[in-house]
């Protein structure tokens, strides 16, 4: 199933319509779109008998999909493809930062672009579902409500101030657009081998699949909850492939007017205009 935020109101996406979920569930579930995460399971139950819609699905009233994360975590160099373009070695553990939560955006909202190094990352976004506290590998999966897509928006110059301040770098304003919606992962065939890539201005600059991961999704879920308890509702920016901006020769950034376009298969696109 897909969720999404219509305007500020938890939805599921069915088809070409959106179902209200508190109208739906007669109010079992109110309308806060982080709402669903507080009890996965029980709206899980809920959710698979709401087959009928309470209007049409409209792209411009979409909004982030998980508005307010206690925890959003984001994790650099985990594709082999993008550190071999860095000229760097494999990690050896997650490397693991945070985009702090008003960063985030909608999937169709505008990029501020502050400065000359503005630059694209597309990412698949994971979606805890369930607690997740010294979990095995194995059941990584099990505690992810699901998928989205992500841009890590990164202000290069500000990233490498003062040696190196990731978190803040890729913090701005807007600089998180994710959505259109969240996927249940049972809806994609192999949710450990997806296709992702993003545009500019129709130019496509990356083009990857997520089994190029270094540290896949269960994996990710093992190492992060054998450090602090990952909780319903937080979210995890699991990396970006070759084809990022300041990689290229020369160095390329997001410029005012230009569109930038993400998308992952099974799950949909976004799109962002720089302004």
């Amino acid at each position: 199933m897909k969720i999404a935020n219509s305007n500020g109101r938890a939805v599921l996406v069915l088809g070409d319509q959106i179902s209200d979920i508190a109208q739906a569930c007669d109010g079992l579930f109110g309308s806060d779109p982080m709402g669903v995460y507080d009890d996965w399971p029980a709206f899980i139950e809920v959710a698979r008998s709401i087959t009928t819609g309470t209007g049409p699905l409209v792209e411009t009233d979409l909004r982030n999909p998980v508005p307010a994360p206690r925890q959003v975590f984001a994790i650099g160099l985990n594709y082999r493809s993008h550190a071999e373009e860095a000229g760097m070695a494999l990690p050896e553990v997650p490397a693991t930062f945070t985009k702090f939560p008003a960063a985030l955006a909608g999937p169709f909202d505008d990029i501020e672009i502050v400065g000359d190094s503005v630059d694209w990352e597309v990412e698949l976004v994971a979606v805890i579902g369930t607690v997740a506290d010294r979990v095995a590998e194995a059941d990584g999966w099990s505690h992810i409500a699901g998928l989205t897509i992500g841009q890590d928006i990164s202000d290069r110059h500000l990233q490498f101030a003062a040696g190196a301040q990731f978190s803040l770098g890729k913090s701005r304003r807007g600089y998180g657009p994710i959505g259109p919606w969240v996927v249940t992962v049972d809806e994609l065939t192999d949710p450990d081998d997806l296709a992702l890539g993003c545009s500019v201005d129709g130019e496509k600059v990356q083009d990857a699949r997520t089994n190029d991961l270094v540290f896949s999704v269960p994996r990710l879920i093992a190492e992060l909850s054998a450090v602090l308890p990952l909780l319903p509702g937080d979210v995890i920016f699991t990396g970006t492939p070759a084809g990022v901006g300041i990689a290229h020769q020369p160095a390329r950034f997001l410029q005012p007017g230009q569109i930038l376009e993400s998308w992952i298969e099974g799950i949909g696109t976004i799109r962002n205009r720089c302004v």
